[in-house]
């Protein structure tokens, strides 16, 4: 049996989607999931960097490069092919799964045709 990829929580989703366009730092993927997610999706520092390490861990992340800004270590993050698989893959699987309902609240048909 074909094992079946997993689905992300709300805020993974939002942190690969924030590095879709390029390697970003901790606090600028604060930022850009905030502005994604329209202002739901919040990120506290902990429960960011404790995301970014099963990111990571999982093999859809990795550090870029790392750099001293102010005396503070700041690590850039980037996808990893196997990271943009998934998040593409959830983000049909959600598209598909929205229009099951919004094809009939709005009469369009069938969800499927």
């Amino acid at each position: 049996m074909a094992k079946k990829p997993p689905t992300l929580s709300e805020p993974a989703y939002f942190i690969l989607a924030a590095l879709l366009d390029g390697p970003l730092h901790g606090h600028a993927i604060i930022g850009r999931t905030l502005e994604l997610s329209e202002q739901r999706v919040k990120l506290p520092v902990g429960t960011l960097y404790g995301a970014l390490d099963r990111l990571a861990a999982g093999g859809l992340i990795a550090v870029e490069r790392e750099e001293v800004v102010d005396g503070r270590p700041r690590r850039y993050f980037r996808l990893t092919d196997e990271g943009r698989g998934l998040v593409t893959a959830e983000a049909l699987r959600m598209q598909q799964a929205a229009s099951v309902v919004t094809s009939r609240v709005l009469g369009t048909g069938s969800a499927f045709a």
